[in-house]
């Protein structure tokens, strides 16, 4: 009497029989966003640690800290307007995203132009939100005196966390805008025509991220 071999998909050794080649174990995800999917995720715990970090400073911390709606309030003709600049980055970078998912749509639609062109749109809105920030550490170094040692407003560790916290972030989102513009030159040239134009997916994963993480941060230290 014999015995059947098990089917190739099916316990441990489909197991190991898929994973034993790329094409198998992959064959539905690319290797390009697999490989993104699991940047993003180390990303992921690096911001986690940096805000988890900040929230353990800001409950221990026995000295006040800074009321972020004075910190960060903009006096436009006399008036006092908290969190006005805040606000207009947070309009600019969900803007982006809509952008970047409508180059997207267009690039598995196969309109190489237009999708490029909204890419470009996408990391123009990205300049002018690290301009913004900026525009913002100038006002607090200059203006406020704020440094990252030591404020005059409180707590001291309020300066460390947020050049730390929003120093990489806007450093991520500076390497989304070249991400941005390489990518969007490489599809109009036409360089994906044949293969497919899922770079633009991939690189709309890395932006997504980039606006998804300025949310969390928006949250925690601006309004909390």
């Amino acid at each position: 009497m014999t015995t059947d071999s098990p089917a190739t998909g099916d316990g441990v050794n489909g197991l190991i029989t898929d994973w034993a080649s790329d094409k198998d174990a992959f064959k539905r995800v690319s290797w390009g966003k697999t490989m993104m999917w699991i940047f993003l995720l180390s990303d992921t715990f690096i911001f986690s640690c940096f805000l988890v970090g900040y929230m353990s400073v800001r409950m221990t911390t026995a000295e006040a800290w800074p009321n972020a709606s004075e910190v960060f309030a903009l006096t436009i003709a006399g008036e006092h307007l908290p969190l006005l600049l805040i606000a207009i980055m947070t309009f600019v970078l969900i803007t982006s995203s809509g952008t970047m998912a409508m180059a997207v749509n267009c690039g598995y639609r196969r309109q190489p132009k237009q999708a490029a062109m909204l890419m470009l749109v996408t990391a123009a809105l990205g300049v002018c939100f690290v301009g913004m920030q900026a525009f913002e550490w100038t006002k607090l170094i200059t203006e406020e005196g704020v440094r990252p040692w030591g404020n005059p407003m409180g707590a001291a560790q309020f300066g460390a966390t947020f050049f730390m916290i929003t120093g990489f972030h806007g450093f991520h989102v500076s390497i989304g805008v070249i991400y941005l513009i390489i990518v969007a030159a490489k599809v109009w040239r036409g360089d994906y025509r044949e293969r497919g134009y899922e770079i633009v997916e991939i690189t709309g994963l890395y932006w997504h991220f980039v606006d998804l993480v300025w949310v969390f941060i928006f949250a925690f230290f601006y309004l909390w």
